[in-house]
């Protein structure tokens, strides 16, 4: 079975929590017995994480050699210049690992997310913009490292699709799983 979820603010991508975390884990969502979740997303992350009960689909999911391409949307701090932007697509060195190009574009508008709770801070005298980043490679932190390294810190991130399956938050809204039908199984590997 391979089931989506859409992992809300402040939850472990992990069923057992860390000694005195404040962080809640998978365990709470009811999920069935036996599944793990393919790959991870922080904490302070949200949206679109797979789980599944199937050995080996870890492997063909999270394979770097595969290419497999995730999408985010990362709400960064001020808006980025077309030349920061270009650093980012060429990739960046974030400690000693130099990122895969990668492609990503600003958005014109905020995406249609749900609210975050809690909200992000909000600094008056500081815009903000909207990224796209699509990456086929998942170090640790990669996405909030990459747009730290061109001086733009991440304030909210979202995972909005894997292979080309896209998280919809109206049909699948944070806190809610459900199993991928055959098509929708499909698209995740493509």
């Amino acid at each position: 079975m391979l089931l989506a979820f859409d992992k809300p603010y402040g939850v472990l991508s992990q069923f057992t929590p860390e000694p005195g975390s404040r962080w809640r884990t998978l365990a709470e969502f009811g999920f069935p017995p036996e599944v793990y979740p393919l790959g991870r997303l922080d904490a302070d992350s949200e949206g679109l994480l797979l789980l599944s009960d199937e050995p080996g689909l870890a492997t063909r999911l999270l394979d770097p050699k595969r290419g497999h391409a995730r999408e985010y949307f990362a709400q960064v701090e001020r808006v980025p210049t077309p030349d920061a932007l270009a650093r980012l697509a060429r990739g960046v060195r974030i400690g000693d690992f130099d990122t895969a190009p990668c492609r990503v574009r600003l958005l014109d508008t905020p995406p249609p997310l749900p609210p975050r709770d809690p909200p992000i801070r909000v600094r008056k005298n500081v815009p903000d913009a909207w990224l796209s980043l699509e990456l086929t490679e998942g170090k640790n932190r990669q996405v909030r490292r990459m747009t730290a390294a061109i001086g733009h810190p991440t304030l909210r991130l979202v995972r909005v699709r894997i292979g080309r399956f896209v998280l919809d938050p109206e049909s699948l809204p944070p806190g809610r799983w459900r199993e991928l039908t055959g098509a929708e199984r499909a698209a995740v590997f493509r």
